[in-house]
Order: structure tokens, then sequence, then C-alpha cells
């Protein structure tokens, strides 16, 4: 069972308000008008296979730093492209200092490292921050093809 209960996110489209579990079959969509809705929920060393895993979407991964200045900088983007690719990515984030084995076991050597995964494997890897657009095309080019 995942530790993190879930959060509250607001559609884009209608603009209610609709809880969303941190992990579950499918995708999340809005209770009202049925619109994707975002996906963006932290993980752990304990909860990041039930989390990231075993979700159905493709789920872009954030491997970050609290002291990192360049992954304060990448949040942002990261959400704005979890926004535009609702329904297609599952946005899981993780802070390293506090889930060393999974920074271990990603090989981490800089933050932010992103990962793009496919039934928990790694399809695609970036290092490093970069604006909203560039990120969205990294993940719609490692996507292309895939469908």
């Amino acid at each position: 069972m995942a530790t993190s209960p879930g959060t509250t996110v607001v559609c884009d489209r209608c603009g209610r308000r609709n809880r969303v579990p941190a992990a579950a079959d499918g995708t999340p969509r809005c209770g009202n008008c049925h619109a994707p809705l975002p996906w963006i929920v932290d993980a752990g060393d304990q909860d990041f296979a039930e989390i990231a895993e075993q979700a159905k979407p493709y789920v872009l991964v954030d491997l970050w730093a609290t002291w990192c200045g360049p992954c304060r900088m990448v949040s942002p983007a990261l959400e704005q492209v979890a926004h535009q690719l609702a329904g297609q990515v599952k946005l899981v984030e993780v802070d390293i200092d506090r889930n060393p084995r999974l920074a271990q076991r990603f090989q981490v050597q800089a933050v932010p490292t992103l990962l793009l995964l496919e039934k928990g494997e790694v399809i695609s890897r970036k290092t490093g921050a970069a604006p909203a657009p560039a990120l969205k095309q990294w993940v719609e080019e490692s996507l292309a093809g895939r469908r």
C-alpha cells in the first residue's frame, strides 16, 4: 500500500477539485467533465514500485535534492509538462537525500536527473534543468513510436 494517500487536483478544463490517488489502475479523470487530470505524486524507497513501476501511463521521474538550485527551477516546468500531457504521463518526484536506494539504483551522478519509464523500465534519461517546452519536447520525442 502506498504511503502517500494522494493529492487534490483542480481540473484544467472545468475547475472542479478532484482527489487523485498516489497509485491506481489507469489514469485519473475529472469526476465532473471526465478530462484527464495531471498526475503528480511523491514517491520514495518504500513505495516507488507501487507508485511508479506499476503505473499504466508512462512515468516521468524527477530525482532531485532540496539543496539543488536547478532542481527548484525545473520542478515548476515539470509540473507544467504534467498538466500539458495529462493522461499520457505521471510525474513522480523523488528526493534522493531521503531515498538513497533509488538514487543508487538509478545511478544518479547529478541532479536533477529525469527518467522516463515504461512499465518500470527506463526508456529515456536526461540530466540537468531545462525549460518546460524543451522538457515537453524530450518527453514527446521519447514516446514517439511507442504508443
